[in-house]
């Protein structure tokens, strides 16, 4: 009798703590959707060092983003992982015309996790990616390297990537010799390996401030659904 007993508070325990990580994970979560909500919409109508305006946005406070480093990224890919990451900054003004319209097929589309890597720490400060220019000759110059796991990003996700190139004074597009991690990019990895990338533009938006019209917002949800699709 005493066994049994203790085999059923044994269960029990183990539900008891099953339930308990469930429920810090799901706070985890909820807690990182906040923080984006936060550090998206507190640039709403700011201004950035060119005196630019900052669009105003409304972010969900059930968004599907969970807040990660590179180097969480390069070891899930290594890992085999199946996941979405989104890289950007809310200082972004291409990213943050798209990020309504993502947020809401995201949902649609259930959605639950989407890994979230900032490029930038403040105004236009690089913190993930290399920053090449050209000297008064049009020789290419790295101004500023990038983070400990930027090349290894690049690696992993050579397959989907675009070039880096730059422009010199000629008009002529000069080639750095490396991909790129543009700003947004969405990313979707299967079993470790990248299988679909979106910046989610519109080819309609000239400018990253314009206002988002019908047609723009149309294409940018046919894209997202066509990203999120199997």
């Amino acid at each position: 009798m005493k066994k049994k007993i203790l085999f059923i508070l044994l269960i029990g325990f183990c539900f008891l703590a099953l339930a308990s990580c469930s429920k810090k994970e799901n706070n985890e979560v909820l807690s990182d959707a906040l923080k984006f909500k936060e550090e998206y919409e507190k640039l709403n109508g700011a201004k950035n060092s060119s005196n630019k305006e900052h669009r105003t946005l409304s972010i969900s406070e059930d968004n599907p983003f969970v807040y990660a480093t590179s180097k969480d990224i390069v070891d899930m890919v290594d890992n085999k992982g199946t996941f979405y990451v989104y890289f950007g900054s809310s200082y972004c003004p291409w990213c943050r015309s798209v990020m309504e319209e993502f947020i809401k097929v995201a949902k649609e589309q259930n959605i639950a996790k989407v890994y979230y890597v900032d490029i930038w720490d403040g105004d236009h400060v690089e913190i993930l990616r290399d920053t090449y220019t050209l000297d008064k000759n049009n020789k290419l110059v790295l101004s500023k390297e990038g983070g400990e796991y930027y090349q290894d990003i690049l690696q992993r996700f050579d397959n989907v990537l675009s070039d880096y190139t730059l422009t010199d004074s000629k008009g002529k597009t000069v080639k750095v010799g490396e991909k790129r991690i543009f700003a947004p990019n969405f990313i979707y990895v299967e079993e470790g390996v990248a299988k679909k990338i979106t910046e989610g533009i519109s080819s309609k938006q000239k400018d990253s401030r314009e206002e988002l019209t019908e047609e723009i917002l149309k294409d940018e949800n046919k894209m997202f659904k066509e990203f999120f699709e199997d």
